[in-house]
């Protein structure tokens, strides 16, 4: 594991609790979250949910579709303690998303959010490919990501003092990666999102789903 992968885990997982506070009831992607519950209309249908963090994203889905059977994982233990804590009727694990080609389950959907920028290029490629065999097909992917110059990628301190590094992806990038992974994409979400009093940041959110496989011709 490279030092700053090693550094941004023990940042996520000393900070559960000031996430938790902070994203926890944040509204600004409830949009993205209703289209996946539409897109979705398989009775209890399973979700995978990867880098679940406190459970923000599996508890507002759930709050909507509470057929759902979600799987929720995170690389960071304290994370998931309150994942469990906030979403009792779900399941959670302890998981890096990088080792998800070592899961045989499949799934109807998986959700994606934000974890992408803590993933390098070739880390994210690999994500699409993973994501792709853990679908059924026709299987929904939800992928949210920072849209910008993979040059400006570095470490960012947060206001505890703590770092993590961040990974800025391009569009072009992560749409060929799905496209190469057979998925259509359906809808493009920008959303801004404020950083400081005077500094907005737009956010991607990209839904797309698997292709059935085609049939043999003989």
């Amino acid at each position: 594991m490279m030092d700053y992968t090693k550094e941004t885990f023990e940042t996520w997982n000393k900070l559960a609790s000031l996430y938790e506070e902070k994203f926890m009831h944040l509204d600004l992607y409830n949009e993205t979250y209703d289209l996946v519950c539409e897109l979705l209309p398989i009775k209890n249908a399973k979700i995978l949910e990867l880098g679940c963090g406190p459970g923000n994203i599996t508890k507002y889905i759930l709050s909507k579709r509470p057929d759902f059977n979600i799987y929720g994982l995170d690389s960071a233990p304290n994370m998931i303690e309150l994942a469990v804590k906030n979403n009792p009727t779900a399941n959670f694990h302890v998981m890096d998303c990088r080792e998800i080609h070592e899961i045989k389950d499949s799934f109807d959907g998986v959700v994606c959010g934000f974890i992408v920028p803590y993933l390098s290029p070739l880390e994210a490629e690999k994500l699409v490919a993973d994501v792709n065999q853990l679908l059924e097909n026709n299987g929904l992917f939800y992928l949210s990501f920072v849209e910008g110059d993979a040059l400006k990628s570095g470490f960012k301190t947060t206001s505890t003092g703590d770092r993590s590094y961040f990974f800025y992806h391009e569009m072009d990038e992560i749409f060929k990666h799905l496209i190469q992974s057979s998925f259509e994409i359906l809808k493009v979400f920008n959303v801004d999102y404020k950083i400081s009093e005077n500094e907005f940041e737009t956010h991607t959110i990209i839904m797309s789903r698997k292709k059935s496989a085609s049939k043999k011709q003989f």
